[in-house]
């Protein structure tokens, strides 16, 4: 990736830290850790819009939605026995006995 050259102006203690980091070889330049810095923060604030608008989903109609379907349908179909889902109640038997327990 192409690097550009910024000046920018930080608060006195701030290259402080970042020098305390290089002496002990967190990084191996001030180039570096606010480089990383920067990723991180930006990495943090994208990952935050997507909490955000998850934020706004309503789970029990997502709920119902993710279910939509699985009643009838379910039964027809072959169990799914991969070592990946071991020990874990698959779809077909979630479905049989939520129709063998009624409505809630």
């Amino acid at each position: 990736m192409a690097s550009v050259k910024v000046a920018i102006t930080l608060e006195q203690e701030t290259p402080r830290q970042v020098d305390s980091f290089v002496a002990r070889r967190v990084f191996p330049n001030r180039s570096r850790a606010i480089q990383t810095a920067l990723r991180e923060k930006i990495e943090r604030l994208e990952g935050g819009r997507l909490a955000a608008e998850c934020a706004k989903l309503d789970p029990a109609f997502e709920q119902s939605l993710a279910e939509e379907g699985l009643g009838a349908d379910a039964a027809s179909w072959p169990e799914f026995r991969g070592a990946r889902f071991a020990g874990r109640t698959s779809i077909r038997r979630a479905a049989t006995s939520r129709r063998a327990a009624g409505p809630s």
